[in-house]
């Protein structure tokens, strides 16, 4: 699952972002190891900012979400080389900081090693657009139980019959 296509998204999937009010230059991918995007989580943050979810095969998340402006940091935030690091509550973040926007990813405390996280936010890089389709609609399923104009059909025996 940390395989680089793994972790860009499709072409759908910017378009959904970018539909929503997602900046294009903000939309980013990391590669975090052993977890892969989940495309219909990728949207929108605040007024133009992106995020989206990487998941595990065993359900575990970690948060991406970039935004424009400075990073206003916590009290308990810890510089750590070119960005923060810091626990609050539960959670875990590392903060990369880029000359106009920054790159936060978040997850439960020990879910990730520190610098594995810290690795996959400085590492950022925007999102091409290059990752498999998007999955198709399952198609409708034809039931032939159901009369031409749509009514659904009496049943005359049995409970409620």
């Amino acid at each position: 699952m940390s395989s680089r296509r793994g972790t860009e998204l499709s072409r759908a999937a910017m378009d959904r972002a970018r539909r929503q009010g997602a900046a294009p230059e903000l939309m980013y991918v990391v590669d975090l190891p052993g977890y892969e995007v989940a495309e219909q989580s990728v949207g929108v943050i605040n007024d133009e900012g992106f995020g989206a979810v990487y998941i595990s095969p065993d359900g575990k998340h970690v948060e991406l979400r970039v935004d424009r402006g400075p990073y206003v940091r916590a009290a308990a935030s810890e510089r750590d080389g070119g960005g923060w690091y810091t626990v609050n509550g539960d959670d875990q973040e590392y903060v990369a900081v880029r000359k106009d926007h920054h790159v936060r990813l978040i997850c439960p405390v020990g879910q990730v090693d520190r610098a594995v996280l810290k690795q996959a936010a400085q590492g950022a890089r925007p999102a091409t657009g290059t990752g498999p389709p998007a999955p198709l609609p399952p198609a409708p399923v034809e039931r032939g139980d159901l009369p031409p104009n749509g009514e659904a059909p009496v049943q005359r025996t049995g409970p409620g019959g």
